[in-house]
């Protein structure tokens, strides 16, 4: 089959210069970061296994996002990616919001949890600013995309596939805060806590990661009950676990709050970033199971 490659008004349209935009600033940004001593991060040394696992997330988000993005856009130049067996309309948009979100957390967490606040130096501060760039570079594909028509943009385009991704997102963000706070510095909070977390935490992001290769491969028509009635049961789970989790966050935070002398201040930011993140993402698997009731309630009426 011949490869066809775009026309030249092609390369000045928005979508080919947005991620262009994105691939340039994404790699900028974790080149800065890998380029960084110890000695600019970390004022002090004993921080260092505390603050490792952040510094992983981030730069494990910008290398992931760089690739995915540089793969989607030399596929769309050569137009190969019909040949790809996956939903391309769902699958650039997912990228986009995705990105967006996880270059957003990078964007907070790194100038907030791993850079040293005693000490402003340039590269590190210039690595922060290319991170946020970085992430208005994803938000402006992810408006660009959203505003083609439905048929163009597929499901993850939709308010409910907004919801998938955002749920997916929280899932990605409390597994490494629930990491950090089990190998932290030692605190009152009971086991069990710890250990219905993960495991709520650790359920839900399997959920999300099967309704995003069914949708993202259209393996919906294959499933042997109708898919929307298993992202109903999924968003039910979604609901109930991170309600309880949520509680339990709460209740972290009110027994970090009566030992508050003894224990660092980053064990109680840890925990206020996950009782955050959980909130979020609990509001959002209620709205997406608020949408799946009404398409449900619509179909049976049919």
């Amino acid at each position: 089959m011949p490869v066809i490659v775009l026309e030249a008004k092609d390369f000045s349209s928005p979508l080919f210069l947005v991620r262009t935009w994105e691939i340039l600033s994404g790699c900028t940004t974790f080149s800065l970061v890998a380029s960084l001593e110890p000695s600019e991060l970390y004022n002090n040394a004993s921080n260092l296994p505390h603050l490792q696992t952040f510094r992983i997330f981030c730069m494990f988000t910008w290398c992931f996002f760089f690739t995915l993005t540089l793969l989607i856009h030399i596929l769309s130049i050569i137009q190969f990616h019909n040949l790809i067996p996956i939903s391309w309309k769902n699958l650039t948009v997912t990228a986009a919001v995705f990105g967006a979100l996880m270059c957003l957390s990078a964007s907070v967490v790194f100038p907030w949890i791993i850079m040293d606040h005693q000490q402003v130096l340039p590269r590190p501060v210039s690595a922060a600013v290319a991170s946020c760039i970085t992430f208005l570079a994803y938000t402006s594909e992810s408006y660009v995309l959203g505003t083609q028509a439905l048929e163009q943009r597929g499901y993850m385009g939709s308010m409910p596939g907004f919801l998938k991704i955002l749920q997916f997102w929280g899932g990605c963000q409390t597994i490494p805060l629930l990491l950090e706070t089990v190998s932290g510095p030692p605190n009152s909070v009971p086991s069990w806590q710890l250990v219905f977390s993960g495991v709520s935490y650790g359920a839900c992001v399997l959920m999300s990661v099967v309704t995003l290769v069914v949708i993202l491969g259209d393996f919906a028509g294959r499933c042997f009950l109708p898919f929307d009635r298993f992202l109903a049961g999924f968003s039910l789970i979604g609901v109930l676990l991170y309600m309880v989790a949520t509680v339990i966050c709460f209740t972290k935070i009110l027994q970090l709050r009566d030992i508050s002398q003894s224990i660092p201040n980053k064990s109680v930011e840890l925990v206020i970033m996950e009782t955050v993140v959980v909130s979020i993402t609990m509001l959002a698997y209620t709205v997406d199971l608020a949408f799946s009731i009404k398409l449900l309630c619509d179909r049976s009426h049919l």
